[in-house]
């Protein structure tokens, strides 16, 4: 047999085509595969820096059924490439499994430094980052969006949160309503030509963005780390009864909270198996 082949993690542009390293260029320009969430986005990229590769479709859908056979490639002595539509693939994006499986095979693994939303955007809020949580995506629902901004109300430290334009306004209002002191920052269009920074306190920044007739561009919010006394403060509240899986479970059931999304956030606020949680979602539902 011979020698085994990578799987190269490749981190690409936010925005700014420039920000693509020679390193980036040269390995998906002598990769066999690459592997990407969409070819059609992946297909632009590699077309501005003049590459003809073979694309192939690899997104969070297909990824399970797309694994085992990856694997075989790599063991085989393939160059595989993978990136998601842009930035750092396993950062909010899909990659993570397909890395998890090919190291758990012994398979090389490799990364492609690349830029990512989250360090940008912590770099351009100007709050301290010292210690920081990134959140992703909350979840979309009102209740459920409040009730997990409740939870990480709690974290000592900066959090960084990704909203698309459309509900970024009503995301910030209800940072502001469950952290109402708190220094927010609101980037956008980042490494791009209207790359923006907005900051203020939460109440203020939710204002001035419902103000607006449109925001434009994907958004990251960065919400400074609570105070010495808020901290206090929010532990001496949840001192009281803890609130069970089982509590928390027929609240958000009677919330109307869809029974995926429930068990997402309950399984990482009680890391508990995502599958297990969602189980007894299901079983009380019933």
């Amino acid at each position: 047999m011979g020698p085994s082949g990578t799987l190269s993690i490749v981190g690409t542009p936010i925005g700014n085509l420039r920000d693509a390293s020679p390193r980036v260029i040269d390995t998906l320009s002598s990769a066999d595969v690459v592997l990407c969430e969409d070819t059609r986005v992946t297909a632009k990229l590699v077309s501005a820096f003049g590459l003809h590769v073979r694309l192939e479709r690899c997104d969070e859908n297909v990824m399970a059924e797309k694994v085992e056979g990856v694997l075989e490639r790599i063991a085989l002595g393939e160059r595989v490439a993978f990136v998601s539509d842009a930035g750092m693939p396993g950062v909010s994006d899909p990659g993570q499994r397909l890395v998890d499986a090919a190291l758990d095979a012994g398979l090389r693994v490799e990364v492609i430094p690349g830029p990512s939303a989250v360090t940008c955007a912590l770099a351009a809020s100007g709050l301290a980052s010292e210690h920081f949580f990134f959140e992703g995506f909350l979840p979309r629902r009102a209740g459920a969006q409040r009730s997990r901004l409740e939870e990480l109300a709690s974290v000592p430290g900066t959090l960084v949160i990704y909203e698309s334009p459309r509900r970024v306004a009503d995301t910030l209002a209800n940072v502001a309503a469950v952290m109402p002191g708190r220094r927010v920052a609101l980037a956008r269009e980042l490494t791009k030509l209207h790359e923006e920074v907005v900051r203020g306190e939460a109440s203020e920044l939710a204002a001035t963005v419902a103000a607006r007739e449109e925001v434009r561009g994907e958004c990251v919010i960065v919400i400074a780390e609570p105070s010495d006394d808020e901290l206090s403060q929010r532990r001496a509240a949840a001192s009281g009864p803890e609130r069970t899986l089982e509590d928390e479970i027929a609240a958000g059931l009677a919330a109307g909270e869809p029974k995926s999304a429930l068990a997402k956030r309950l399984a990482k606020s009680f890391s508990r198996p995502r599958a297990e949680v969602y189980d007894a979602v299901v079983a009380a539902s019933r």
